[in-house]
């Protein structure tokens, strides 16, 4: 049985910061929010961007590690946002809902926040509120963070 090839998605951060505009445009009319909970890391970025569009000062943040490497594995939870009122008129940013697994964790939270993604994939889709992108299941995003210059291998190259 073959292996599941998985597709690669490489973001550059001028892509980021438009699709992060964009998820502010999308949120625009959602508000106004009380705050933001920028869930780390991933979403610190994007939770910058959509804070500064909307004008919104007031930053927390919920604290989650599912990822190690490019292998998921046990969720922990290092920090949780600490709300009032189960986080209602808050707005939570993340930079991607993938399987759904932190997104389960951050609706148990704060079950009356909005939350809002980036990228979205099937699996965590029905989790979130509001998001910019969608992305097949079998594709792994590239965050500017986590990439360097360097040449790369054409599509036609990656079949085999």
């Amino acid at each position: 049985m073959a292996e599941a090839q998985v597709k690669s998605f490489p973001v550059s951060w001028e892509e980021l910061h438009r699709t992060s505009k964009a998820l502010a445009w999308r949120l625009l009319e959602l508000g106004p929010f009380e705050g933001i909970v920028a869930v780390t890391r991933g979403g610190l970025v994007p939770a910058a961007i959509v804070a500064r569009e909307l004008e919104i000062r007031l930053i927390e943040t919920a604290c989650l590690s599912s990822y190690h490497g490019q292998e998921q594995g046990g969720l922990t939870v290092l920090k949780e946002a600490t709300l009032a009122d189960k986080g209602k008129g808050w707005l939570i940013v993340d930079d991607l809902v993938d399987t759904g697994e932190t997104a389960k964790s951050l609706r148990a939270m704060m079950p009356d926040a909005h939350f809002a993604t980036v990228y979205a994939k099937p699996a965590g889709r029905p989790l979130v509120d509001t998001f910019v992108t969608e992305v097949s299941q079998d594709t792994w995003i590239f965050f500017p963070w986590d990439m360097e210059p360097q040449p790369s291998t054409p599509i036609i190259g990656l079949r085999g």
